[in-house]
């Protein structure tokens, strides 16, 4: 696995432009909502999945997302998900849970999961994401996570995450 090294690495020789923060370690969105609040551009929630064919999935939603997942599958054209599990999460992207980001795709081999960015995210000038561990934030542009999602060998899909009706 290339790890947090050759995701540097890979965004030096890019010549790929990032903003880097340090910080206490975040494990669920509620943290890292004091964290974000120094850190301008777009916030992230990650949800790793596994749908009822046994493909994987992750699925990468603003922060303050409310993620409707019964219609979920429809919008990312995959069949019934549910929570994937922390082993998984291990074996597919060399992370546990609390430093999940679509940068570990750098670890996947391509085809062997599927990330999927909502869309109002790559189209966002600064999304702000993990480098594969969680005391650290990475700002990106959304196009640009796609980018390198695809110079990994990766899919990626953009698509129009359905939310929760919060009324």
């Amino acid at each position: 696995m290339r790890g947090e090294a050759g995701l540097l690495a890979d965004l030096g020789m890019l010549a790929i432009p990032f903003a880097a923060y340090e910080h206490a370690a975040v494990f669920t969105v509620a943290e890292s909502d004091q964290v974000n609040a120094a850190i301008p551009g777009a916030h992230t929630k990650n949800l790793f999945l596994k749908d009822n064919g046994g493909a994987f999935w992750l699925v990468t939603v603003p922060s303050e997302a409310r993620v409707d997942l019964k219609a979920l599958p429809t919008a990312i054209g995959s069949k019934r998900v549910s929570f994937g599990k922390a082993d998984d999460m291990d074996r597919l992207l060399g992370i546990a849970p609390g430093s999940v980001t679509p940068l570990a795709a750098i670890n996947a081999p391509p085809g062997s999961i599927t990330v999927v960015l909502d869309g109002t995210l790559a189209a966002a000038d600064v999304v702000n994401v993990h480098p594969l561990r969680n005391t650290a934030t990475l700002g990106l542009a959304g196009a640009t996570i796609l980018d390198l999602l695809r110079h990994w060998g990766h899919q990626p899909v953009v698509a129009a995450i359905p939310m929760q009706d919060n009324s």
